[in-house]
């Protein structure tokens, strides 16, 4: 099998990752071996690669915090998920292999039938998206939200699941470029960010009360979205993709009572419940077989190539994410 691992961390992501061959183990009592069929990488990934993200694994390690795979082989005690099965990579890393052994206990079963590139992205942006809609505002069918970023896989994530629940999303943009894209997902409004940009979301809405602001950016986008919330509205911040740190003056703060509250997806993994967790990738695995509910994919790279993946990945401007399938240039 192959591995793509990396020793050290430095700030260009694709310098310190490398394809290597590695000895696939026996497997142990309670163990699964499974073919990884897809990989994306994410922001996290590059960001655990330069060491700038809050948890780094130690070192030497594999890269990769998401997949999905195909049981290949289970440990005699094991009789569960079944061989052939289509299952949900454990979220604890290593995933950029041609093959992983894992607690047979931590594979979700996933629907057969449904593409193994769109199921690779479960773990991450769409529960994000999903539990920044769901855990912060009571919303009603009706309503609007807005975010910014809107164009990137969370956002996209989140135009889809707004609309699948009856609510209006204003969607924030960095460039003229990225309108079509949004809205071609479902947006109902798509605005390019500046100054004025408070003034533009009450055009859009008919002036309608916005209680949720979802901010992926930081820096001043924080404040222009703060300003275009309601009263007492609460705005979430799960990114920084502007390097800032979140600005948010005393007029929206004290005056306008906007609350500015902070989301991590990793610590709703260790404090949700088991069942908690198991509904919500339920549902999301259920929408994607369904084919309501996608990410836009701009390219897909074996094993070999992970350099230039990692590369790709890293680039600004991109359609789409780019995907990881391990096994397409490289067989045992």
């Amino acid at each position: 099998m192959k591995q793509a691992r990396y020793a050290t961390r430095g700030p260009v992501p694709q310098d310190v990752i490398e394809a290597v061959d590695s000895e696939l183990p026996a497997l142990a009592p309670g163990q699964a071996l499974v073919e990884v069929l897809a990989a994306p990488i994410n922001p996290s990934d590059l960001l655990t690669l330069t060491g700038q993200y809050g948890l780094l694994p130690p070192l030497p390690a594999v890269g990769g915090n998401e997949g999905v795979g195909r049981v290949l082989a289970l440990a005699d005690d094991v009789s569960a998920p079944a061989v052939g099965r289509t299952v949900l990579l454990p979220p604890s890393g290593g995933t950029w292999a041609t093959h992983m052994v894992v607690n047979a206990r931590a594979l979700l079963p996933l629907p057969d039938d449904a593409d193994p590139v769109q199921l690779s992205m479960i773990t991450v942006n769409p529960p994000t998206a999903s539990l920044l809609l769901s855990e912060f505002v009571d919303l009603a069918p009706g309503e609007w939200v807005i975010q910014n970023a809107a164009n990137s896989a969370v956002g996209g994530y989140l135009v889809q699941l707004a609309a699948l629940r009856g609510l209006k999303t204003v969607n924030v943009v960095r460039r003229e470029s990225a309108r079509e894209g949004v809205l071609a997902l479902g947006a109902d409004a798509v605005l390019v960010d500046g100054d004025d940009l408070a003034k533009r979301v009450r055009e859009v809405t008919g002036g309608a009360t916005i209680r949720l602001g979802v901010d992926a950016v930081g820096g001043v986008a924080t404040e222009r979205l703060a300003q275009s919330l309601g009263e007492g509205g609460v705005l979430v911040n799960y990114g920084a993709m502007s390097g800032e740190a979140c600005a948010l003056s005393p007029a929206s703060l004290v005056f306008r009572d906007v609350a500015l509250r902070g989301f991590w997806l990793a610590r709703w993994y260790r404090t949700a419940p088991p069942e908690r967790r198991a509904a919500v990738f339920a549902e999301l695995a259920g929408l994607i077989a369904q084919g309501k509910l996608h990410a836009r994919v701009q390219a897909t790279y074996g094993i070999d190539q992970i350099k230039q993946a990692v590369a790709a990945a890293a680039a600004g401007e991109r359609a789409g994410k780019i995907v990881l399938i391990p096994n397409a240039s490289y067989r045992e």
